[in-house]
Order: C-alpha cells, then structure tokens, then sequence
C-alpha cells in the first residue's frame, strides 16, 4: 500500500498515520510528525505539498511546536489532510517516492527521535465509563446492593483533572504523599502512598472547540474528537480513599498522567467501530446517537519490576467494554454551556471487562489488596512498588495490518523528602 514497508504487526501501517511531536538531537525544535512503519515523516518539510482548498492556506500550521492549531482547523482540514498523506505516501505515487532529496530531509527514523506531548493541553477531564469498573469499584466500598450510584446510568459521571501534570510516555513520576487513614479508629497520617495503583485509560483530544454557552449536538460532536491515545491514571488509592468525600479525587490524582506520544486518528478508528453497548434505562435524548462509535482496541498492560527478570503481562482488556461512548461524554460535557477547545483532553476513565484478567488496575486485580497478583518468579504484588514500570499498549487488528498507538510507560521513582 506505501513505498515505506511496514511489518503487519507494527502499530504504525499506512492504514493508521497518527500525529505526534518529535524532535532529534541534531535539530531539537519541537516537530509535527506522522509515524509510518519505524519512520517519522516530518510535515514541516513536505507543508507545501498540501495543496487542497483548505490546507493550501494553512501549511503553516505544520512549523509550530503543537498541534493545536493543526486541530483547531476542524473536521474539514483533517480528513483532507489525511487523504493527502495516503495520496503522498502510496506506492504508486512517486511525489516523495522518487526524490531522493525529498525523502532525506522529510523521514526520520523513529529509534533517533525524542517524543513529546503532542499539545498544549489547557483542559483535562476524566470520565467514569465503565460499567463493570465502576461496579468493581462500588461493590468494594459500598456492597453489591448499592454498587451503582443513582446517576451512574443517567449520565456520563466525571471529573476535572489537573492539566498541568500530564506527561508523555517514558517520564518517571515519584511516588506521590499526603493523607491517609489506614486505620479508621486513629486519626490521619502523613507519608508516602502505600496503595500506588495504574488505570487503563484512553482518552481523546479535542479539535475544534465550541463558543461558551453553546453546546455540540451530538449528531456534530464527530467534528470535534481528533484522535485518540493510551493513558495511565496513576493513582494513589490510600490518599484517594481518605481525601474523595465530599468533592472526589485530588492529590490521590493530580501527581501525574502518562499518554502515549501518538494520536490515532479517527478516521483511521472508524473500520472497527462496532453497535454499541445496550444503555438501559434508555438515555435523555441529547445523549442518544444510534450510529456505531464502540470501538474493538486490543488492551494490555504488563509490569517489569527491579525484583523482577521479565516483563509480565497483567491485564488483558478492550476498549469495546465502555458502557458510554466518547461521543455521549463530549455532549454531556458542553451541555450546559461549557466551551472546550483545541488541545483539550478526555478521559475514559478506567477501563475493566467482565473478566478478573480484564480488569484495568490493581485495586481490582488485588480486589482492594485482599489478594496477591502474581508476576512470576515468585513475586506479587498488591499495589505497584518503587521501580516499577508500567507498559500499556494497544492496537486494532485489521487484515494483514493493524492499527496502534506505540507504548504508554513510566516507571515509579521513590517519593521525595520534604
């Protein structure tokens, strides 16, 4: 299909083209890049080759450090500059195939590049979505009889995150510390957390944004969802248990959240979107949408400690288990008349399936610590412990090809003394 080959199990075939941000020891300005097999194709260099009747007016947008303003162009911008890059990178097209020149300057290979966030994220908002997380969650606290809070089928529950401490795949985060109340009968404590977990995430960003007081449709929310990638919520579970009444999460969150470097566009997700999920009671008609956007994305999540000779796979799951769709949460988001823009970014929240090895964190996996997980060689674990690292990866698996996101990773480092 492109003149640049690409083993059928890379996550970066010509039927993806994700966005990223790179930048090379040799030229350390931030860059727009599209990944394809184990090359970068700079879009700075090839901006003047976008010639369709909306990017031949905004190829500047591929010499900033972001993508933000490649984003804020709209639903429009996007698919052409899509089809543009299929058209460029296709076998039979010899634009790029056949200058020599060219292709020296605009392909980078990607084991050279350095990885950063791929926008300047002003807003973060992490969902509640799935169902069998959110029953996990409740069965533990609250019992089986009261496992769903009274709204939890009305409506997309979330909650907004700390923008500022998003970081790429590959930086280390320190065990955070604060409050906990390990034992109810005593009075708080201050210290490192004890109870340090991951959540299996993905989340989108969003391009065009919406003007304050008016709220998306959500036949039109489509124009406004980019891309997708990988995300770890990491949490602190113990800080979190003692901190979340009344308000809800805070310094057991705010400490840090990797993504993944690549956006999957979703255009590229749109073949294995499948029906989605059966929502009964039946949701308030701004929610309803009847066209497929569930979409079947192979999850892992595997965990290397320094106790530890291998890399052991911990969770197997699949996006296919939210209960809300990323279309439902951007509608219930600006119904009240709340403006998003460009950059922004969207949580799924924890993802869990209705299996104990689909589960998406080790609050499940351990059941509230009540057991061990076991990660080889001997060793277990309740909750993570310093030196650890965590991998979440993630693909769609096409005919001969598949559809991925690269690495979501970051590794525990001890807390910090005050």
């Amino acid at each position: 299909m492109s003149f640049i080959r690409t083993d059928e199990t890379s996550d970066f075939s010509y039927q993806n083209l994700p966005y990223g941000v790179f930048s090379t020891s040799d030229n350390p300005k931030h860059r727009i890049g599209v990944a394809i097999g184990d090359q970068i194709l700079d879009l700075g260099v090839i901006k003047s080759l976008f010639g369709g009747p909306v990017m031949s007016t905004q190829q500047q947008v591929f010499d900033q450090p972001t993508l933000n303003a490649f984003m804020s162009l709209g639903y429009e911008a996007w698919t052409e500059t899509r089809t543009t890059l299929q058209t460029l990178l296709s076998a039979n097209e010899s634009t790029l195939r056949d200058d020599i020149s060219l292709r020296s300057r605009a392909f980078v290979p990607q084991k050279t590049a350095s990885m950063h966030l791929p926008a300047d994220i002003g807003d973060y908002t992490d969902f509640y979505s799935s169902k069998d997380h959110a029953t996990n969650v409740g069965i533990m606290f609250r019992g089986k009889d009261n496992a769903l809070m009274p709204n939890w089928l009305r409506l997309p529950v979330g909650y907004h995150g700390r923008a500022s401490s998003v970081v790429v795949s590959g930086t280390p985060l320190h065990r955070p510390v604060g409050q906990m109340r390990p034992d109810q009968t005593k009075p708080p404590v201050f210290g490192p957390c004890k109870q340090l977990d991951f959540e299996l995430e993905m989340a989108f960003f969003v391009g065009g944004g919406n003007q304050l007081g008016q709220p998306i449709p959500i036949d039109q929310v489509h124009k406004h969802i980019f891309g997708m990638v990988l995300m770890n919520d990491w949490s602190a579970r113990d800080i979190q248990a003692w901190e979340y009444v009344p308000l809800g999460p805070f310094l057991g969150k705010n400490f840090g959240t990797t993504i993944s470097p690549w956006v999957v566009p979703m255009e590229a997700l749109l073949p294995f979107a499948e029906p989605n999920p059966i929502q009964d009671p039946e949701p308030l008609p701004y929610l309803q949408h009847q066209d497929p956007y569930t979409f079947n994305i192979n999850l892992f999540v595997s965990l290397k400690g320094r106790d530890m000779d291998d890399e052991v796979n911990v969770c197997k799951s699949n996006f296919r288990f939210m209960y809300w769709t990323m279309k439902q949460q951007l509608a219930h988001h600006t119904v009240n008349g709340c403006n998003v823009r460009p950059g922004d970014l969207l949580a799924s929240g924890t993802i869990s399936g209705p299996n104990p090895e689909s589960f998406g964190s080790m609050l499940e996996l351990s059941w509230r610590g009540s057991k061990s997980i076991d990660v080889g060689g001997g060793k277990t674990r309740t909750f993570l412990n310093d030196g650890d690292e965590v991998r979440i990866t993630g693909y769609c698996e096409g005919n001969g090809f598949r559809v991925g996101f690269g690495s979501c990773q970051g590794t525990i480092l001890p807390a910090l003394q005050l």
